[in-house]
């Protein structure tokens, strides 16, 4: 269909045809009302998928499995006669794991023994010796009793003698009496002497047990530790684990404190380091999901246990100085540690420095 033409009169009686602009087509405003639409739609989808999905969650690549690595080492020097455990090998709580060469232990262990059989003869000796030292003072008691009753008559009939007119009693027989008064009275003070020293005698006795008392004690602990170093030569596991890093051989000569092996538990969680911009909602308690990178079919779920109070920097060996003139401000991370909500599945291996991607749900 042509346009129709109009005419225009121009001045000086000319007349000019002018064309009218074509119609809008309705098909491209359609067109584009449908792009909006569109975008809108996806734009919507974009802010749904990100609040639902994407907002609520806070994640790190910087994450690794972890546990505690128990070292073992041998308690007393010696060289080792047998290995009881190869690499990887699971052991329960109280396998024995090495054993070291017991013979000079033995020894020390037998004459540890003969010692405190030594000293408990001696102490019961000693207590042998305060009862005869106890008698000697019971013995000695009755000479004295036994002296002051002769003192006492000699003493009266010294008393009688020097009454009686002196034409009644010669002088010699004043003297025998006077005498033999001086030689009871005499005789008591030895007898009280002989107490006293039997009274000592005792005491030193009982300091004698005393220290056989203490003889034995010291030769009970001498025999104990005998008893422990010769334990020591068999070296066995304090927990359930997987023998880890064996450096120990038969024939070794190790010595105590020397690391001979290490033992990895089953007990393990996740160490996983956040920038501090992502802790803020972060908080114990919260769900996570878990993918171990040496399992990528397999999802994990666990919750967060803990945040480390302090950055990983401020614990390691050479903390940053920022108290100087040129400073960079660089986001830290701190530590979180996640634990598996689930026991794990038996025969799945999940060693400490393995690489994990948590996924903490913080909204």
């Amino acid at each position: 269909m042509e346009q129709e033409k109009s005419k225009v009169e121009e001045p000086g009686g000319l007349e000019k045809e002018v064309v009218p602009p074509p119609p809008r087509k309705r098909g491209r405003q359609q067109k584009i009302l449908l792009i909006g639409l569109a975008v809108l739609v996806v734009l919507a989808a974009v802010i749904f998928y990100y609040s639902r999905f994407v907002a609520p969650y806070e994640s790190t690549d910087d994450a690794f499995i972890d546990g505690y690595v128990t070292l073992v080492s041998s308690r007393v020097p010696g060289q080792v006669t047998r290995l009881l455990v190869v690499d990887n090998q699971e052991v329960k709580a109280g396998d024995v794991l090495v054993e070291i060469d017991p013979r000079d232990y033995a020894a020390s262990l037998a004459q540890a023994r003969a010692d405190l059989a030594v000293a408990q003869s001696q102490s019961d000796e000693s207590a042998a010796r305060v009862k005869v030292s106890e008698a000697g003072v019971a013995q000695a008691q009755a000479a004295v009793t036994a002296a002051e009753a002769e003192a006492r008559r000699a003493n009266d009939d010294l008393k009688r003698y020097e009454n009686v007119e002196s034409q009644a009693v010669s002088k010699s027989a004043i003297d025998l009496a006077q005498a033999q008064a001086r030689s009871a009275d005499a005789n008591v003070t030895a007898a009280y002497s002989q107490t006293n020293a039997a009274e000592a005698e005792v005491v030193m006795s009982e300091a004698g047990v005393e220290t056989a008392t203490a003889a034995v004690q010291q030769a009970g602990a001498r025999l104990q530790q005998a008893e422990l170093n010769f334990s020591y030569t068999k070296i066995i596991a304090p927990m359930d684990g997987r023998v880890t890093a064996r450096t120990v051989q038969p024939g070794n000569y190790v010595q105590p404190g020397q690391a001979l092996l290490a033992l990895v538990p089953k007990d393990v969680w996740v160490t996983a380091n956040f920038k501090e911009t992502q802790l803020t909602y972060m908080q114990p308690g919260q769900p996570v999901e878990l993918r171990v990178d040496a399992y990528p079919n397999r999802k994990f779920e666990g919750r967060v246990d803990s945040l480390q109070a302090g950055t990983g920097a401020r614990f390691s060996l050479l903390p940053p100085e920022n108290a100087v003139g040129n400073y960079v401000k660089v986001v830290q991370r701190l530590p979180v540690k996640i634990v598996f909500a689930d026991p794990l599945p038996d025969g799945l291996d999940l060693a400490p420095g393995m690489s994990v991607v948590p996924e903490v749900k913080v909204r």
